[in-house]
């Protein structure tokens, strides 16, 4: 569905098929690195499903679709800036194809908003970030095995860097005042996210 639905946002852009290919390869290999455990396709198709449930609700539905295919495309642990990387491939990418500046720009800022999941005022922004947090909300068991994905994705760290940092990621959710910004997330995760990212904290 992540290659199909990608295919189908394209060609309102272009009917240069080789170059949709290319574009979707280029996604392909950089959702499938090796070296990632948790910013793969599945994380991806995951979020699409998510978005799919909140589509009626959101404003400028191609908007999303870009900002989910390009928001993880740089994935690097060692740098700070990969949000700001993929924003500026995302719109390399859309100016190729001609798709207009004003989505461009609202898709750059969508991106740049996971960097620190804080309140939008735009609303798709919102529903968004809480699709890309939604993970933290599930059962403990599933929170677990994604805890772990994350820790193998930044193992170039040994504990005594990487606890620290982690600590501060999850103490920065939990001073929150709401984890999930939309009624729809908020209402179905909200609870279980906090309970999860208190036992991890606890675990470190």
């Amino acid at each position: 569905m992540l290659k199909e639905t990608f295919i189908k946002l394209l060609i309102k852009y272009t009917d240069d098929k080789n170059r949709i290919n290319e574009l979707w390869i280029e996604i392909d290999n950089s959702y499938s690195n090796p070296k990632r455990y948790y910013h793969t396709l599945q994380h991806l198709d995951s979020l699409l499903k998510q978005l799919m449930e909140v589509k009626a609700q959101l404003q400028n539905w191609e908007t999303v679709l870009f900002t989910l295919y390009y928001h993880d495309i740089i994935c690097d642990p060692l740098k700070p800036d990969n949000e700001e990387k993929s924003a500026e491939l995302a719109e390399k990418r859309m100016k190729e194809i001609l798709v207009p500046n004003p989505i461009i720009e609202h898709c750059k800022a969508q991106i740049l908003a996971t960097k620190s999941h804080i309140q939008s005022t735009d609303s798709d922004t919102n529903y968004f970030t809480d699709a890309d947090l939604s993970i933290l909300g599930q059962t403990w068991e599933t929170y677990s095995h994604y805890s772990q994905k994350v820790r193998k994705e930044y193992s170039v760290y040994p504990d005594f860097l990487y606890n620290p940092g982690r600590k501060k990621v999850l103490n920065h959710f939990l001073a929150m005042e709401k984890i999930f910004k939309t009624d729809f997330f908020h209402h179905q995760l909200e609870k279980q996210a906090k309970q999860n990212l208190k036992k991890e904290l606890e675990l470190l």
